[in-house]
C-alpha cells in the first residue's frame, strides 16, 4: 500500500479552500485532514488562518462550507424570537426544515459574553438528525440552556410564502415569543 504524502502550509491551505469551493456540500475536519495526510487539529487551525484572510468558511454542525456570494437562488430572511426546553430543539427545528426553510443559526444573549451566535444551517430532517446526534454524542449543551430557552433564530427561504407558514406552524406548536424581531 503506497503511503499517502503530507501537504505541508500554504499548498495545503489553497488544496483546503479548493475542496471546499468545489462542493456544496459541508466537509468535516477528519475528511479535510484524511485528504491532506495530516490531523484534524492542522485543519482547524489552517481554517482559521483561512478565515483570518476574509475566506467566507463557516463551521456548520455537519462541517466546513464555503459561503459561495453568487447563490443563485435569492432568498428572503427573517429572524425569530423563540422560547423553549432543550427537549423540543428537534422538533423546532423539523417544523422549520419541513415547510422548506433552513435554519441559519441560533443566537442568545449572554451575561457575560454579549451576544453570541452559532451556525447551525439545517435545510432537512436527515441534516437536523446530524445535528442533534452530535449534541448528544460530544454530550454539547444547547445554547439556549444558557439563557432558560430563550434564543433567536435566523431563519430563510426561497419564498416569503414558505417563512409565513413556517412561523405560523411554529406558533401553533407554542415556539415563539414572537413572531420576528
Amino acid at each position: 500500500m503506497k503511503e499517502q504524502k503530507k501537504v505541508f502550509g500554504e499548498e495545503r491551505r489553497t488544496l483546503l479552500l479548493a475542496l471546499l469551493k468545489e462542493t456544496n456540500e459541508p466537509m468535516t475536519g477528519s475528511e479535510l485532514a484524511a485528504k491532506t495526510n495530516v490531523s484534524r487539529q492542522v485543519i482547524v487551525g489552517d481554517i482559521s488562518l483561512l478565515k483570518a484572510k476574509n475566506e467566507p468558511i463557516i463551521a456548520t454542525s455537519q462541517g466546513y462550507l464555503y459561503l459561495k456570494s453568487n447563490s443563485p437562488v435569492s432568498m428572503y430572511e427573517r429572524t425569530i424570537a423563540c422560547s423553549h426546553p432543550s427537549e423540543r430543539t428537534e422538533e423546532e427545528l423539523n417544523i422549520c426544515v419541513d415547510h422548506g426553510v433552513t435554519v441559519k443559526d441560533v443566537k442568545i444573549e449572554h451575561p457575560v459574553y454579549g451576544d453570541l451566535t452559532a451556525s447551525i444551517l439545517v435545510s432537512n430532517r436527515k441534516e437536523v438528525k446530524q445535528f442533534i446526534k452530535k449534541i448528544k454524542s460530544t454530550q454539547s449543551s444547547y445554547l439556549l440552556e444558557l439563557t432558560n430557552g430563550i434564543h433567536l433564530h435566523t431563519i430563510c427561504a426561497p419564498s416569503e410564502k414558505s417563512l409565513d407558514d413556517a412561523i405560523e406552524a411554529l406558533r401553533e406548536a407554542r415556539f415563539l415569543i414572537d413572531s420576528t424581531v
